[in-house]
């Protein structure tokens, strides 16, 4: 049987373009997050959304595998945002065109990270690092991390639960 540690899961877009400026394509993210927490499959500890890779700080629950669970996460992430390139950016979608056996395209680069969370400071560590990401480097997407609307930031800073599958990472050490 696996341990269900908390874990901190990277995908990035093939090419890494930036599609995640689309509202709908966060949407679909946001959405099978909140499918997967329904369905009592995983709990959403932390996460960002940035335009060309995400960044979730998850923790598959029992009687679940973490490979099904990323694997229909990514599928059905890949299908809904494909289904639209396809009729709406058609030109787009024509650039996650790939020769392999398996498919014609593929949204998401193979092999997303996904490592084990050893402790309380290791994911406090990994939360700030993902709030933080969209304040820095080439993006600047906001002023400050709590400002961004497509991260749990204001989950943590401001009290505000704008994300319903979000848990607070401290429920995981019983507090």
């Amino acid at each position: 049987m696996e341990s269900h540690y908390v874990q901190f899961f990277t995908a990035t877009i093939l090419k890494w373009k930036p599609i995640f400026f689309n509202q709908l394509y966060r949407t679909i993210v946001l959405d099978s997050l909140n499918f997967l927490v329904e369905a009592k499959r995983m709990k959403v500890y932390g996460f960002v959304i940035m335009p060309n890779h995400i960044h979730i700080i998850w923790q598959v629950q029992e009687g679940h595998e973490l490979k099904n669970v990323q694997r229909d996460f990514m599928k059905y992430t890949s299908q809904q945002i494909q289904k639209d390139l396809r009729t709406n950016h058609p030109d787009l979608h024509h650039e996650f065109e790939v020769n392999l056996k398996d498919r014609k395209y593929q949204l998401w680069q193979r092999n997303p990270l996904s490592i084990n969370l050893y402790g309380r400071n290791v994911i406090e560590q990994k939360l700030e690092y993902i709030h933080n990401n969209p304040v820095q480097g080439k993006w600047m997407l906001s002023n400050e991390p709590a400002n961004y609307s497509y991260s749990s930031a204001s989950f943590y800073e401001r009290d505000e639960n704008r994300f319903p599958f979000l848990t607070h990472y401290m429920e995981y050490f019983g507090h």
